[in-house]
């Protein structure tokens, strides 16, 4: 049975300054029943790098689409 309460969707366009922050505060979140669903939009910076790395150390959290 998915256990999962919360959706957070994170769309991201060239925001590779950014994303880093953004998601660690997503990932330590104490509602553990998250999943964050990570929505690039063809960016041309490195937020695909950020992106996966963060679902390779998060793969039940983070979702890439």
């Amino acid at each position: 049975m998915n256990n999962i309460k919360i959706s957070i969707i994170v769309p991201v366009y060239n925001t590779e300054n950014y994303l880093n922050r953004c998601l660690d505060s997503l990932v330590c979140q104490t509602l553990n029943d998250i999943e964050i669903i990570i929505v690039n939009d063809g960016s041309h910076d490195n937020s695909q790098s950020v992106i996966d790395q963060y679902s390779e150390m998060y793969p039940k959290k983070i979702i890439p689409l």
